[in-house]
């Protein structure tokens, strides 16, 4: 019989106990602090930040769990894409689908030239530095933690913990990759106000910031026709359902493909790197799923409609601050103690290069609104989407540029662009002499997508030689 007084039939319970006294705590600290509020740190992060300031305390070292901590980052991670892929999307039309795809290759050309910087940081030290517990193809880490955030830094680095250990080297890869991950939430949004204010004070960003109230009508919670609040079934029990039918469905899709015979190379490498994106079978299986709800209401095989953006939007939001919580609680400074050098290096040069490339691609891109454009690209490329638009809001308040469109479009061309770079994630850890060849490919890869993205300037002036 179960007993419900111990300390098991609570645990898990305990630690989003945690994580849900932390945002608390760091909500009231962030709306009293004026220097924090202006800072534009997530909420999460700083939840997550006293985590780690009182973990090393006897009592909440031994509360807060590692292991436990790093499950909920991977799952906030897949329940909150597949909240995000469930959604109808209705965006006005500020843009155009070439500044989509454009928008798409700047956020995998930033990718890619944070894999070079990371590599050719992180190869060279692991030659050179004589650090037996550092991995050579750790900063491959660095767009994992940096462009993608806390979940995919997560996954990544538990993959590269496993290949590092092949080759006897004790690399504490999630620690490694989460700490990047908050690193870029910190630097991503203290730069960014930083250099907005920069401009401010230059003239040449004069809208007002803060100067917008969030106004909501009933259009924004629910559309036509949609189930009741509360029937027979709940509206939220409902949305709370089909994201978890979806992320069921994503299990069975990665536990059948890990039970086929794929040979040596994809027993090493592709069935990790399936498990690491539950994210984009999540994104898939979710907008299957919406394909064939809104099918079934056209022929009339389901009158009502059971999808509420408004519902999944807090669905994923809960999802991701969850996510940036516990990735960040999960981050073991004792793992890092020996490799400090490399990640301070990683992060730093990561924050200078990912900002001096979006600034270059947005001044070219967006002539009319490059600044909109930048803070929205940058913000996303160094935490989340949602730092993106946080950003953006201090300039741009009611997202009247293409800006907020582009970043939420170009999701879909980014992930057909990013995808061939993201397997080439498992193919470096392998050896020093694919970490090479990796190197190599991403160098190419960068070269063909800076050519697409300056194409009217390169054509430009060889036209006029």
């Amino acid at each position: 019989m179960t007993s419900f007084a111990s300390l098991s039939a609570w645990g898990w319970l305990i630690q989003f106990f945690i994580i849900i006294v932390a945002l608390l705590i760091a909500n009231l600290i962030r709306c009293n602090v004026p220097l924090l509020r202006r800072s534009l740190l997530p909420t999460a992060l700083v939840a997550g930040l006293i985590i780690l300031c009182v973990k090393p305390l006897g009592f909440f070292h031994e509360l807060v769990n590692k292991s436990s901590m790093e499950i909920i980052t991977y799952h906030a991670l897949g329940l909150g894409f597949v909240a995000m892929a469930l959604k109808n999307k209705k965006i006005k039309s500020q843009t155009t689908t070439m500044k989509v795809v454009e928008t798409g290759a700047v956020t995998a050309s930033t990718y890619i030239i944070q894999g070079i910087v990371g590599l050719l940081i992180t190869i060279p030290l692991f030659l050179w530095w004589n650090n037996h517990d550092f991995f050579y193809a750790s900063g491959l880490l660095l767009p994992m933690g940096y462009g993608q955030g806390p979940g995919q830094a997560l996954n990544f680095g538990v993959t590269y913990t496993g290949f590092a250990a092949d080759q006897g080297i004790a690399f504490h890869g999630s620690d490694f990759g989460l700490s990047i991950a908050a690193t870029g939430f910190i630097l991503g949004s203290l730069i960014g106000v930083v250099y907005m204010n920069i401009l401010r004070r230059k003239g040449r960003l004069t809208m007002k910031v803060g100067d917008y109230k969030e106004e909501y009508t009933l259009a924004d919670y629910e559309s036509e026709n949609e189930i009741p609040h509360a029937e027979s079934i709940d509206k939220m029990t409902v949305q709370v359902s089909l994201v978890l039918l979806v992320y069921s469905v994503v299990f069975l899709f990665m536990y059948g493909v890990q039970q086929m015979d794929l040979g040596d190379f994809g027993t090493k490498t592709l069935k990790p790197m399936f498990w690491g994106f539950n994210f984009l079978w999540g994104t898939i299986f979710g907008s299957l799923l919406k394909v064939i709800i809104n099918r079934a209401r056209k022929v009339h095989l389901m009158e009502r409609e059971y999808i509420n953006n408004y519902t999944l939007d807090r669905i994923a939001g809960t999802c991701f601050d969850f996510m940036i919580v516990a990735g960040t609680a999960a981050i073991d400074f004792t793992n890092l103690r020996g490799i400090w050098l490399p990640l301070l290096l990683v992060c730093t040069l990561g924050a200078v290069v990912t900002f001096w490339f979006v600034r270059a691609c947005c001044r070219h891109l967006y002539p009319d609104y490059q600044y909109e454009g930048f803070f929205s690209m940058f913000g996303m490329l160094t935490g989340t989407a949602s730092n993106g638009m946080i950003l953006l809001r201090e300039i741009d308040p009611k997202f009247e540029t293409p800006a907020a469109n582009n970043l939420v479009l170009q999701t879909i061309p980014a992930i057909a662009f990013g995808f061939p770079v993201l397997l080439l994630m498992g193919v470096g850890p392998q050896s020093m002499k694919h970490c090479l060849i990796t190197l190599g490919i991403m160098v190419v890869c960068f070269v063909l997508f800076s050519l697409f993205i300056f194409r009217k300037r390169l054509f430009k002036k060889t036209s006029k030689s």
